[in-house]
């Protein structure tokens, strides 16, 4: 009985095997029957290893990407939805986020580049005490403009952007680079005191140091860069530090000295105006001068409210 029963089992397995091995034998028939259909057509791509390992790079890449992204909303350091300001101009540095003003040496650098500048602030209001290029007395580039301050002033962000840098850096004393929305980034030197840090995100105006006389400082300033991709611009081709504000709402970076405007130039420019508030002046009364609205007036110089200040500069187009 107990052969019997054991002939029977082991003759079900052995179907069940064979049954197992045909199905899977025809199932690898039919794939080889279709991928030849396919070939023969032309209709089916090939792939080999290196296909599928660049797909895997990929999709780890876009991981991290998602679960950083991910981190960074739970931790509350940015309160934001928008994945640009997570990454600021991800399309030009990738995730690039090396340490030091320029970590971007043998970096291709576009040949040029518009920066919206519509959205901006002026870092700190003191007059320029010393301008951007290079000091003989020295025997140095100075890659900066230095600002009137006193120590424990409030410095503020240029533009929206994300911290890149906040610590100690040689002659710059404490230092925070910001990285902007716009391709800019913005770099302030000789601070007292940091009051961001890095990965966070800030908003143009956002107050982030106090200034201050650290590093290679003969007096309290602040030493404020521009750059793109660690190439050093002068600001004044961005800002009216006089007026305080923007020459323009666009900015053209290009990587040839030689296509780039001054600020001398750039203050010249036709369509750019400013008038100085006078007793009586409304911004009904100014509008109507220059043929332009109310709204574009407030738009031009970031205005919530209609009043005026007795000798205030509004830009006018």
């Amino acid at each position: 009985m107990r052969k019997a029963f054991l002939f029977i089992l082991v003759s079900i397995s052995t179907v069940f095997f064979s049954e197992t091995v045909q199905a899977r034998s025809r199932a690898h028939h039919a794939h080889k029957s279709v991928a030849r259909t396919y070939m023969v057509r032309g209709t089916k791509p090939t792939f080999n290893a290196n296909d599928l390992l660049a797909d895997q790079v990929k999709i780890n890449k876009e991981k991290l990407r998602l679960d950083s992204i991910s981190s960074l909303r739970n931790s509350g350091m940015v309160n934001t939805e928008n994945e640009e300001d997570l990454y600021p101009a991800l399309g030009l540095y990738e995730n690039n986020w090396g340490n030091g003003v320029n970590p971007f040496k043998n970096k291709s650098i576009p040949d040029s580049l518009v920066m919206d500048l519509s959205n901006w602030s002026m870092p700190t209001m003191g007059a320029v005490t010393s301008n951007f290029g290079y000091r003989a007395r020295w025997h140095r580039m100075h890659y900066g403009i230095d600002l009137q301050i006193k120590v424990g002033d409030p410095i503020h962000s240029a533009f929206d952007g994300k911290v890149r840098v906040a610590g100690w850096m040689g002659g710059y004393g404490n230092v925070i680079v910001v990285r902007h929305s716009n391709g800019m980034e913005t770099v302030y030197g000789h601070l007292s005191k940091h009051l961001v840090t890095v990965g966070q995100y800030v908003k143009a105006g956002e107050v982030i140091a106090l200034g201050g006389n650290t590093g290679r400082s003969t007096g309290p300033h602040l030493h404020f860069e521009t750059r793109f991709f660690g190439v050093a611009v002068n600001p004044i081709e961005i800002f009216d530090f006089k007026n305080k504000v923007t020459h323009m709402d666009t900015y053209v970076f290009y990587a040839s000295n030689a296509k780039r405007k001054t600020g001398k130039e750039l203050a010249n420019v036709s369509g750019i105006a400013y008038h100085k508030v006078k007793p009586g002046d409304t911004l009904s009364s100014i509008s109507e001068k220059y043929g332009t609205t109310i709204a574009v007036l407030k738009k031009l110089n970031k205005l919530r409210k209609n009043k005026l200040s007795l000798g205030q500069l509004i830009r006018t187009a």
